[in-house]
């Protein structure tokens, strides 16, 4: 039997020298874009000698080569800043989504320092490939405002008709905006937001994603018909779908090493685990009520799960596949999206029905604060953060 595209990835990888930060993380400043008419960004490589991207035939064309070929995550370390990134401001950005603003935290004081008024029903704070610019998906507003990733300076919004959520494809080719209420999932210019091409798609809900290690296909998650979607990302069709009866699918994740994935559903209470490749159902790990997000560790050992119905967290470890704790915030609460701390030391997440942003400890699971914002808060954005490139949502960085 021929190995499967992830397997063949692995094997041809491992047999090359790993290869240092390239693109982003070669750049030797930053390039000053115009927020209200975004330009193209430099994709060329940095690296001397052959392009490792053309070294690894089985990738996406243009895709920047996996440092470790058992390590997704291996730019993510506390010391991977983009060096453009470097002496940028550390802040946290909630949107509310019922109340129409933008909350921005500083995250050494813990305190709001400005609320921003954006487009209606905001629900992701979306880091772009380059690393450039933060998206504020408006969703019933139907635009994007777009944000300077290193000044902080509000541009215009851009018209974008139904952006629940956003993604980039892995070679920085094409923003991937899930039109959940229009059944379609869109791929558009990653700066002008111009149409490419507009796929339909057969379920509601079409929400989260997460790519494969040569960045060919992508997983979509369809919460309100309980399906999984397989999508060519080169070529932008439908590969296949995937029903997951009863459930409600959310966040999904690739485990480090490419193998597996991981989908959280809200009514089936914990972790699908599921063959990328073969696109089929392996089992099934109970988590607690109502699981949402997915977080990877600094360390790549790490899973971290909101359980957003009964305000718990619980950890996975990638190396035992099993569950290692359960923190239960004091008082409950609705933990759902966010991000880690550029250090990894604390996870910061949107307190979904609470009306508040809570920061916990990640070694210990303790509550460090609990900071009030506005109506709704949803796709929080912890920035900046490791890595060389964003493939969307409220930070997913290879």
């Amino acid at each position: 039997m021929p190995a499967s595209p992830t397997r063949r990835l692995r094997d041809a990888a491992a047999s090359l020298t790993l290869v240092g930060l390239t693109a982003l993380s070669a750049c030797t400043g930053p390039t000053v874009h115009s927020l209200a008419a975004p330009v193209v960004a430099e994709h060329a490589m940095a690296n001397e000698g052959p392009d490792p991207v053309h070294s690894l035939p089985d990738l996406l064309p243009g895709m920047p080569a996996p440092l470790d070929p058992l390590d997704l995550y291996a730019a993510d370390r506390p010391g991977g800043l983009a060096p453009f990134l470097a002496n940028v401001t550390a802040r946290v950005w909630v949107p509310n989504s019922n109340g129409h603003t933008l909350s921005e935290i500083d995250p050494t004081t813990f305190r709001v320092i400005r609320t921003i008024d954006v487009g209606l029903n905001p629900q992701h704070v979306v880091p772009s490939w380059d690393l450039r610019t933060l998206w504020v998906n408006n969703d019933k507003g139907n635009s994007l405002t777009p944000i300077s990733a290193i000044t902080g300076q509000v541009g215009a919004p851009i018209a974008v008709h139904d952006p629940y959520n956003l993604y980039f494809s892995p070679n920085g080719r094409s923003a991937i905006v899930m039109a959940s209420k229009d059944r379609q999932i869109v791929f558009r210019d990653p700066h002008s937001m111009a149409v490419q091409k507009a796929l339909d798609v057969p379920c509601d809900g079409v929400n989260h994603a997460d790519f494969s290690p040569d960045g060919k296909y992508m997983i979509v998650t369809c919460e309100f018909t309980s399906e999984l979607l397989k999508v060519d990302v080169e070529h932008m069709t439908l590969l296949g779908t995937l029903p997951l009866p009863g459930g409600m699918p959310q966040d999904i994740k690739i485990s480090p090493d490419g193998s597996t994935w991981y989908v959280a559903d809200m009514h089936r209470n914990g972790l699908y685990v599921l063959n990328g490749d073969a696109f089929k159902l392996t089992g099934f790990i109970p988590t607690g009520k109502g699981t949402h997000g997915l977080y990877i560790s600094r360390d790549s050992k790490t899973m971290y799960i909101t359980n957003r119905d009964e305000g718990s967290i619980s950890t996975f470890d990638f190396a035992t596949g099993e569950l290692t704790n359960k923190w239960r915030l004091p008082g409950g609460g609705s933990p759902d999206m966010g991000g880690l701390s550029v250090d990894g030391k604390e996870l910061w997440l949107a307190g979904r029905y609470n009306r508040v942003v809570y920061v916990v400890d990640t070694q210990t699971g303790k509550l460090l604060h609990k900071i009030p914002v506005g109506s709704g808060p949803h796709g929080l954005c912890v920035w900046p953060q490791p890595g060389r490139y964003s493939l969307g949502h409220t930070g997913i960085l290879r």
